[in-house]
């Protein structure tokens, strides 16, 4: 810096200098014998240009020290943050390493304890021999008397909560029985009260022996066997199957958060995790053959992250190749917490962009709202290029006879995205920075212009006569008629294009629904994924997104 100052102090006397010089050429001026051929005023141009570059390049490097000086400070400032962070990190381990081994002791000591009270109070079973009436005395096996113990310790932990399983009793006897197969058909049966059996599916299977290997003999099925061929996304009953083998890990894992952590590691065992991963190790190798990653809704990438989350196993397996399936899933209501429950919110930027890149942009808002990223993804911006995008890639038609139904394609394609565009602004109260009147217009006018192109296709199609009630109509005589065939063979064919070209749009889920304990947002599915539930009926939207 004193370089610098000294540097600076040189130039500014460069005018005095120059105005000493001026002085000193008079002088000789006055005294010289002969003309010279250089004037004052030439010099004085010449020294000032030197002055002025001077200046020029000595606040050129001021700024470039500045500058170098401000990524200095910032990478200072980064690497004392990222040194906090990793602090943070091992205090935060070790906080959860000491209250698990609290945790283990405690669980061990009261175990101890309550077999020590059983076997002074309660050696044995005592019974009377109805032949010589003498009592006979029964030893209970240690292991009985422990899984007994933890069974009384799993159950006595819902008995302060309030809720009961009213609606369904019959939950209840299926979860006692273990019957899984059981359950996956009741829950087919009732399919229009999803919400309800989402709600006291995890309070029913308190009265299961085991909840945990109750939830995994249910996934039993998820990739059939019999017929390993057989096409996911059009099978109904594998598509309901699926969904609800999704459901009951859900709910087990909402038993798991209402229970302490000595009851939720009775419950998931080192035995229960072990044939958990192995399923997961069964699943994974599937996923690769997946076609559907572009879509972010497949069913089996969120069946597979469910178990991980579920049974805590998430640690076995790569982070990177966990955050790859993300964009799988990324259209699914359950993402973000399934997300966050997986450990992979650090690996939430890398997956924004990436679904940013493959013009995902409407997903790519969703997640960076969930996880707080606004500020490195914006979302208006995202959603005007979503909106770019999608004109862009409609804007190619067709020349020829079939120009009209290229043009009816790109104004359809143009009309989803602006709904979508429109849903996401109102879901994130992004009204004041990205108006949505201007994009309702434009709906409107596409709308309009569907219903007009579609009253004139039906203008323009022959319509066949129909004969009057009375048999004296004016319609066509037709002769050489087989007897076993209708006098109007074709006449159904006047309805089909009402059937095709005036689709029906199903209403959203009633209000007069109870709110799910499970979380009660929806997002749009993909219409490839039918809501079909395991006997091939339609269910309810809530459930499946």
């Amino acid at each position: 810096m004193d370089d610098t100052h000294s540097v600076a102090t040189l130039i500014d006397s460069t005018t005095s200098k120059i105005q000493q010089l001026q002085k000193a050429f008079a002088e000789l001026e006055s005294h010289r014998a002969i003309t010279l051929n250089l004037k004052w005023k030439e010099l004085e141009e010449h020294f000032h240009g030197l002055e002025k570059s001077l200046k020029r390049r000595f606040h050129e490097l001021e700024d470039q020290e500045k500058e170098f000086e401000k990524k200095t400070r910032k990478a200072r400032e980064m690497l004392q943050k990222r040194e906090a962070a990793v602090v943070a990190k091992e205090q935060d381990s070790l906080v959860r390493l000491q209250e698990k081994r609290d945790a283990a002791v405690f669980a061990i000591t009261n175990a101890l304890e309550k077999h020590r009270k059983l076997s002074s109070e309660e050696p044995a079973d005592v019974s009377c021999d109805g032949d010589s009436g003498e009592l006979s005395v029964e030893e209970k096996p240690p292991d009985s008397v422990a899984s007994e113990s933890n069974l009384e310790d799993i159950k006595s932990s819902f008995e302060n909560g309030n809720f009961e399983v009213k609606s369904y009793p019959q939950l209840v006897k299926l979860c006692e029985e273990m019957d899984s197969e059981g359950l996956h058909k009741f829950i087919s049966d009732n399919r229009k009260n999803l919400a309800a059996l989402k709600e006291e599916i995890p309070w029913a299977l308190k009265a299961s022996a085991s909840p945990a290997c109750m939830i995994l003999e249910s996934l039993e099925g998820f990739y059939p066997s019999e017929v390993p061929s057989v096409d996911g996304k059009k099978d109904s009953n594998l598509l309901g199957l699926r969904r609800t083998c999704i459901m009951l890990m859900e709910c087990l894992s909402f038993l798991l958060s209402n229970l302490d952590m000595a009851s939720a590691s009775a419950v998931i065992s080192e035995d229960i995790k072990e044939q958990a991963k192995l399923i997961a190790a069964e699943w994974k190798p599937k996923l690769d053959a997946l076609d559907d990653a572009s879509n972010g809704n497949s069913l089996e990438a969120h069946a597979f992250l469910q178990l991980l989350a579920t049974f805590g196993i998430a640690s076995d397996f790569n982070e990177e190749e966990l955050s790859r399936l993300i964009p799988m899933v990324s259209r699914r209501r359950q993402t973000a917490d399934l997300t966050r429950s997986l450990g992979l919110s650090e690996k939430m930027s890398g997956v924004i962009e990436l679904l940013v890149n493959n013009g995902r942009q409407i997903d790519a808002v969703n997640l960076a709202f969930a996880f707080e990223l606004t500020e490195q993804f914006s979302p208006v911006p995202l959603l005007k290029s979503y909106l770019k995008e999608a004109k862009k890639a409609s804007s190619p038609v067709r020349l020829g006879n079939a120009s009209l139904t290229a043009q009816t394609e790109v104004n359809e394609r143009e009309l989803t995205a602006l709904k979508a565009v429109i849903k996401c602004i109102e879901e994130h109260n992004l009204e004041v920075q990205y108006p949505v009147d201007p994009l309702q217009k434009r709906v409107f006018l596409l709308e309009k212009a569907k219903a007009d192109k579609r009253r004139e296709t039906e203008a323009t199609k022959p319509q066949p006569k129909r004969p009057r009630a009375n048999g004296a109509g004016y319609g066509p005589r037709v002769t050489n008629v087989a007897a076993d065939k209708t006098f109007y063979p074709r006449v159904t064919d006047r309805y089909l294009q009402y059937v095709y070209d005036r689709p029906y749009v199903y209403p959203g889920p009633a209000d007069n629904h109870g709110p799910s304990l499970l979380g009660s947002a929806t997002y749009n599915f993909s219409p490839s994924h039918g809501n079909y539930f395991g006997n091939g009926y339609q269910y309810q939207a809530p459930y499946l997104h």
